[in-house]
């Protein structure tokens, strides 16, 4: 059986990895909580603690990568706030670990960030120019993992990430004067995301790069008033002056390759 290692088993990391588990992959799970180990094991999931830094890796990672084809590589970077990091370094320190270790092939998620809104539609041709700190690490990630020769990597570029637990709506419902009222929205749900992996992985589509967005792409202040109608929230108000950034990211191409029909296309 094949064996599959998530770091992160976070939001999308940890209903991936029972997703896997039950297309009968052996599933590696790393939280940075040990409260969370019991919750992977008890899942089927086999639990590592692994926390990452800029200047060391834990060990732990060696047995974590054992006898894993594949690595998927699911950690956020943490950029806003007090304790911002370096990325970059901490994946870098990561890398030798999976040179040494039995993994082919590497997923790594990364985001839509990586592109900035001079280009009104967004394919994977498309030069990435992040103007962010998150899309330029991101980016730079993503090449070093890709510049590897030891194993090849496939990255996903994840837009706005939804789901029944999780939902801008509840951060923008009642606020007022929000920007960008006609930007078209750039959102997958969750259920997608782990379908999008799970076909990455039964075609061996590796060495590649998708993006991966949702095909329905409303204008924000239509797409959330109406969310804000069905949830009998309050609606939000934008200043319909503010404008800015109209970039729609187009994903033909993983539903081309991948032969991937979306579970969520309206969100």
């Amino acid at each position: 059986m094949t064996k599959i290692s998530i770091l992160g088993c976070g939001w999308l990391g940890f209903p991936l990895a029972k997703a896997l588990l039950k297309k009968n992959y052996l599933v590696n799970g790393s939280t940075t909580s040990a409260e969370k180990l019991d919750v992977l094991k008890n899942a089927g999931i086999a639990p590592f603690l692994i926390v990452l830094s800029e200047n060391k890796t834990t060990e732990n990672l060696t047995n974590f990568l054992e006898n894993s084809e594949i690595l998927i590589i699911d950690v956020p970077p943490k950029l806003r706030g007090r304790e911002t990091e370096n990325f970059v370094s901490k994946i870098r320190n990561v890398i030798p670990f999976i040179e040494k270790s039995s993994v082919k092939n590497v997923l790594f998620i990364s985001s839509t960030s990586v592109y900035n809104d001079d280009d009104p539609f967004v394919t994977e041709k498309t030069i990435p120019k992040p103007d962010t700190e998150s899309g330029k690490q991101l980016l730079e990630t993503e090449q070093l993992l890709q510049n590897s020769s030891h194993f090849e990597t496939t990255v996903l570029r994840f837009g706005g990430l939804i789901g029944e637990d999780r939902h801008p709506i509840h951060f923008l419902a009642g606020r007022e004067n929000l920007d960008n009222p006609n930007a078209p929205i750039n959102l997958i749900h969750k259920e997608d995301c782990i379908g999008i992996i799970l076909k990455i992985i039964e075609n061996d589509a590796w060495n590649e790069a998708f993006n991966a967005v949702a095909p329905s792409h409303p204008s924000r202040e239509m797409y959330y008033s109406q969310k804000a109608l069905d949830l009998d929230l309050a609606l939000p108000r934008f200043n319909p002056d503010n404008n800015f950034g109209e970039k729609i990211i187009l994903s033909a191409r993983l539903e081309k390759v991948l032969n991937y029909t979306f579970t969520k296309p309206n969100l």
